[in-house]
């Protein structure tokens, strides 16, 4: 993708300071500016994590589509996530501000926009926290169960109380990444940095012995042509309307979900030097990056599935693939890799979520937004954090019920399916917004040019198409309409309740907005004035 790096008019521009830019979008500078654009690309490319969602989603392909949508649908999803991350990275760079997404809405469409706009990156948000800790956790009770540990009354060794186990180990695995943020911004620079080369490293290990452990891989036919449907429509059935509109679109969430987070880099772009270009190629970079990361280490998934009865007795999970292809040591080996990746993945989501939660309370946005705003002696929003941290423990308790009798996390996919409508939603409505203003928009230093014209309506269009098949039952049972069938009785256990939730939010934030919020809400909230040679002349603080 070529790109221009000049503003539109006459004449190179004028090189700023990112204060001076900061300063123009109406903040100064309270966050510490001590990331640097690796580190920036670093965030984004972490919560991607190939070493999370491609281990806790991959059964959802595998079910519906099988190595089909795996090996042709990642590369080629991956392909149309990169024109949302393109077009996204052009906001950045004319916008580097921690409010991210709902800032370029509120910029572009005026403070309604923004406000539902910030709403749904909130929501998605606190979906990435849960999600990636829970299956930090669900990992990491694998790992102890292989080692057979039995401490404080937990016996992970057997099955008795995986569910419970798992939470346990969440929310101490969510309290570790809360004190971490809280504490120590660069030292989350630093992970982060790690965690780079960490998942670069982590992958070819696994590659690796994936390769060359197992005694047999399945051929090239199987990895590139079979078809699966484990999903219970149509009988199982593997062509026709149904398999190709419905169950193999179902098998997107694996790629759909692994490639979210990237607006990370926005939000921390105030504590990025360079903010306006690095932020920009921080954001398209992760996901080209997760794109080629990803794909191989899912091929190596697929080849090393060679016992498919095996697998899709064990729900189509990396689990299966492990028990039926590898020795007890070598899985050990690749959990190992997946937790310590996946541990890094959640700290960073955290680190994002919570300065949007920053962000968006500094504009008088979220209700006791004063707190919120507080800076510790870190200069880290650490209340923001915490209030991050503790929605996505509520909304993971669903996953203690245990509906189906076998230890499986019903929830779990629904907070998957929360994450990816809400993230998306967000990101692409300003995206919309900027391909509507067309010609008239002042692009920043990173921009797409001409291209914009059919860059922005490709991204807006599929995002469009992913929202309603995530939104769609997952099983036949979860069909409202199956209420009198004999063969798939309807059960509400069985209920994608994702887009559930997101219309009850959107619900009570659209009445909040028509009664209360659309008085008092104006958008972006200024905290400094500067005359035309940029110096200060007034300066509010947040509270």
């Amino acid at each position: 993708m070529a790109v221009s790096t000049g503003e539109r008019g006459g004449g190179p521009p004028v090189k700023k300071t990112d204060e001076e830019r900061l300063a123009e979008l109406g903040y100064k500078q309270d966050l510490k500016r001590a990331w640097s654009g690796f580190s920036n690309f670093a965030i984004s490319f972490t919560i991607i994590s190939v070493l999370a969602g491609c281990f806790t989603t991959y059964g959802q392909g595998w079910n519906n589509g099988g190595p089909i949508a795996i090996s042709w649908g990642w590369p080629i999803i991956c392909g149309l996530i990169l024109f949302i991350a393109w077009s996204m990275s052009e906001l950045v760079s004319a916008y580097p501000t921690a409010g991210g997404i709902y800032w370029w809405a509120s910029e572009l469409g005026g403070k309604t926009w923004g406000w539902f706009t910030g709403w749904f990156n909130l929501v998605g948000l606190i979906g990435v926290v849960a999600s990636v800790d829970y299956g930090a956790a669900t990992f990491l009770n694998a790992v102890l169960g292989l080692y057979g540990v039995d401490v404080l009354g937990m016996n992970f060794g057997d099955d008795a109380s995986i569910l419970g186990e798992t939470f346990i180990l969440f929310v101490l695995i969510l309290t570790l990444h809360a004190l971490v943020n809280i504490f120590s911004s660069p030292l989350v620079a630093l992970f982060n940095n790690i965690s780079v080369w960490w998942h670069v490293g982590g992958v070819a290990v696994v590659i690796a012995i994936l390769v060359f452990v197992p005694d047999n891989h399945q051929s090239l036919d199987f990895v590139f042509t079979e078809r699966i449907n484990n999903s219970g429509f149509n009988g199982g059935e593997l062509g026709g309307g149904m398999f190709w509109l419905y169950v193999l679109p179902l098998g997107f969430l694996l790629t759909m979900y692994t490639q979210t987070g990237y607006d990370a880099s926005a939000h921390v772009s105030e504590e990025t030097h360079g903010a306006s270009e690095a932020a920009a190629k921080g954001l398209w970079r992760s996901v080209f990056w997760a794109a080629v990361f990803g794909w191989f280490v899912l091929l190596a998934f697929t080849f090393a599935a060679t016992d498919v009865k095996a697998v899709n007795e064990g729900g189509g999970t990396v689990f299966a693939i492990f028990e039926s292809s590898l020795t007890t040591a070598w899985a050990k080996a690749i959990l190992i890799i997946a937790v310590i990746g996946q541990l890094f993945c959640g700290m960073a989501g955290l680190t994002s979520a919570s300065r949007m939660c920053y962000a968006f309370s500094r504009d008088r946005a979220i209700p006791g937004w004063k707190i919120w705003t507080r800076l510790n002696h870190h200069r880290v929003p650490a209340y923001a954090v915490l209030f991050m941290a503790f929605w996505a423990l509520v909304v993971t308790i669903p996953a203690l019920w245990d509906p189906t009798g076998n230890q499986i996390p019903t929830a779990f996919f629904a907070v998957v399916s929360i994450t990816v409508i809400g993230l998306y939603i967000a990101y692409v409505m300003p995206v919309f917004l900027r391909w509507r203003k067309g010609d008239s928009w002042e692009p920043g230093p990173w921009n797409l040019g001409k291209k914009y014209k059919w860059v922005n309506p490709i991204a807006v269009i599929w995002v469009i198409l992913m929202v309603i098949i995530f939104s769609l039952p997952f099983t036949p049972a979860g069909m409202p309409f199956n209420l009198e069938s004999d063969d798939v009785p309807f059960d509400w256990n069985a209920v994608n309740y994702a887009p559930i939730a997101v219309a009850v939010v959107l619900g009570a934030v659209g009445i909040w907005w028509l009664v209360s919020a659309r008085h008092k809400f104006t958008g972006p909230v200024r905290t400094i004035e500067f005359d035309d040679t940029g110096r200060v002349i007034d300066e509010k603080p947040i509270d």
